[in-house]
């Protein structure tokens, strides 16, 4: 998804977690992520890259490892209800 609002411009991949483990979804969603990104600075340097992830499976990023990737990786992520399909959180 690509948005622009009020000069910003960003785009968000989401992701479903659905896979049997939440760490091998966390290692499929990241590599999938650093390529998009890696794309889009090259292609459209002024929009940012958001990872869009379920509420049920945002608890990896409270996780010790999950905030090792925010930090080294600076992903930006959405937190979202996928039955109200609504945004609970950024992590920016």
């Amino acid at each position: 998804m690509a948005a622009e609002k009020a000069g910003k411009r960003v785009a968000v991949e989401v992701k479903s977690f659905l896979g049997a483990s939440p760490m091998r979804d966390l290692e499929l969603a990241l590599g999938q992520f650093l390529l998009y990104r890696s794309i889009l600075e090259e292609q459209e340097p002024d929009r940012l890259l958001f990872l869009a992830i379920p509420d049920e499976a945002a608890a990896i990023f409270d996780e010790p490892v999950g905030q090792l990737l925010i930090v080294k990786h600076l992903i930006q992520a959405v937190i979202f209800d996928p039955q109200k399909e609504e945004v609970l959180r950024w992590i920016p």
